[in-house]
């Protein structure tokens, strides 16, 4: 597998991992907002490292103008 599939892979795993805890934050922040705001920061945490992959995963082939 290559280097950009892995990548790719772990994305994906993270991408629906990050929604999860976005919707739960949600779901929570009527009832327990301790729970609430724990699962935003982790979904901030998250969302950090989609796009430390996005960066690594774009595309270096194409010429900057």
């Amino acid at each position: 597998m290559s280097r950009k599939d892995l990548l790719t892979s772990h994305q994906q795993k993270l991408n629906k991992r990050y929604k999860q805890l976005v919707e739960q934050a949600y779901n929570l922040s009527q009832t327990d907002h301790a729970l609430s705001d724990h699962s935003e920061f982790k979904a901030m945490k998250l969302l950090h490292k989609l796009n430390q992959i996005k960066f690594l995963s774009r595309d270096h082939s194409q010429p900057i103008s």
